[in-house]
């Protein structure tokens, strides 16, 4: 079934199914900017355990020895303040709207919970990803110098 607006214009191309097959094959783990990060890590020789479900949030890279964990943030999903990527769609707002507040809700629980527990956190964004020489500077400077 098409949405149509108040023009009697179709406001999306595709069936509520079809948008919710497409959906549905968005990925939460072994995301491309993840990668990113991952073989950023790995290159300086770090090695680490992923999406730890017994740590709030289940960071996407956890460095136990170090108490340090990073999440990889979607722009769009977890709204980075002030990014293009982190846009609102213009249909259904109120329902978007609504989800990307529990979204960020949850990170700050999470950060908020792991740092209470003597953990290190960082969270690298989606856009930052696209230059990975600062990935790898800024991994450095969290992991191994110990500065956030």
């Amino acid at each position: 079934m098409y949405s149509w607006n108040k023009r009697g214009v179709s406001m999306d191309i595709l069936t509520s199914a079809e948008r919710s097959a497409h959906m549905s094959r968005i990925r939460a783990r072994n995301t491309q900017p993840e990668m990113i990060v991952r073989q950023a890590a790995h290159a300086l020789g770090l090695r680490y355990r992923l999406h730890r479900k017994d740590l709030p949030g289940s960071p996407d890279l956890v460095f136990p020895g170090r108490r340090r964990a990073i999440f990889v943030h979607g722009c769009y999903w977890h709204r980075h303040s002030g990014c293009r990527l982190a846009y609102t769609p213009k249909s259904n707002t109120t329902f978007w709207e609504a989800k990307f507040e529990r979204n960020v809700a949850r990170d700050k629980e999470a950060l908020a919970a792991l740092e209470a527990d003597g953990w290190r956190t960082a969270v690298i964004w989606e856009c930052e990803t696209r230059r990975p020489d600062g990935i790898s500077e800024r991994l450095r400077s969290f992991l191994c110098k110990g500065a956030a």
